[in-house]
């Protein structure tokens, strides 16, 4: 009996939690279960969803990657610039946060598969220069319309509607940064479960020495999930920019802690056990709904940070107690 409870509380307690806090936050604020909360709620889960994406890949393959609000700060700010800097056309504002995120992503690869440092340590070392690089870049500024530059002269440029679409317009009543999240998390649960490359990090990160073994080009793998690691970070970065219209220097800083714990919350989604993306989306989710709803009830925004804490000590705290019950 025991069991079986230890087991469905495992499989299903994260669903159950969410529509709990839903019901909760729904009976004493008339306004939470609305439409246009609940499309809010999507719209401000978006950007940590990608990065706990990219965090996802990296924990596949049984690593770690701590760069990412890096990567997303880098990002935001790099596309700001080559905007209001320098005036460039949407795709080059795309396309190249998009590449300095896989450059990330490559050289993290390069120092724990080449180099054999650890990844913790390698990707926080790696957090720590992206973080020198994106502020010697902009001189610790923000970056915004036609902002006044440090040699006394105004920048030329300013934000493409195009762009700030991608992050504030909406399609049939949705928000754009919610379809592209749903879009992403779809595409990424067929590509990790139904396409021999997701396999393949699934073997990598079990036992890389049997899937070495088997034929599996073990550093290639766990190359490839980094590079996206970073890919997906930068992804996020390009919808804050978007989204808030302005290049901020700390845009990730926040952005690291809520999607490690959205990524360890869906460990124990539908009982998997593992890394998965759809899991990640509902960790996301359930942290989403405890920030708006507090938000709701007027709860200081400094005690945030122990609502997020909270809940990634217990998804932890539920994940380890169910590997230990089972071993």
């Amino acid at each position: 009996m025991k069991e079986t409870f230890l087991a469905y509380s495992y499989k299903f307690g994260a669903i159950v939690l969410i529509g709990l806090v839903i019901v909760f936050f729904s009976l004493v604020n008339p306004y939470f279960f609305t439409y246009d909360n609940l499309t809010d709620i999507l719209r401000s889960i978006s950007i940590v969803t990608l990065v706990a994406v990219g965090i996802t890949f990296s924990l596949i393959v049984d690593g770690f990657d701590l760069s990412v609000g890096s990567t997303v700060s880098l990002t935001t700010v790099v596309a700001a610039s080559l905007m209001v800097w320098y005036e460039q056309p949407l795709p080059i504002v795309i396309i190249v946060p998009i590449l300095l995120g896989m450059l990330v992503g490559l050289i993290n690869a390069f120092l724990i598969v080449k180099i054999r440092i650890p990844d913790l340590l390698a990707t926080l070392g790696v957090m720590y220069i992206i973080a020198g690089v994106h502020k010697t870049y902009t001189k610790g500024y923000s970056i915004y319309n036609h902002m006044a530059m440090t040699d006394g002269t105004t920048a030329p440029g300013s934000f493409d509607p195009a762009f700030l679409w991608l992050g504030q317009g909406r399609w049939l009543g949705i928000p754009i940064p919610v379809i592209i999240m749903l879009i992403l998390i779809i595409l990424v649960h067929v590509f990790l479960n139904h396409t021999r490359w997701g396999r393949l990090m699934y073997m990598t990160g079990g036992n890389q020495e049997a899937a070495r073994l088997s034929g599996v080009p073990v550093q290639r793998v766990r190359t490839a999930a980094y590079v996206l690691s970073g890919m997906f970070a930068a992804l996020a970065g390009l919808l804050f920019a978007a989204r808030v219209g302005s290049g901020q220097v700390d845009a990730g800083a926040p952005l690291l802690m809520e999607a490690v714990a959205a990524v360890f919350i869906g460990f124990s989604v539908f009982g998997a056990g593992k890394p998965n993306v759809i899991g990640t989306f509902f960790g996301a989710v359930l942290i989403g709904v405890l920030i708006n709803g507090f938000t709701m009830l007027n709860l200081p925004y400094y005690t945030y940070d122990i609502i997020k804490g909270t809940v990634l000590v217990l998804a932890l705290a539920v994940t380890f107690i169910h590997f230990r019950h089972r071993q």
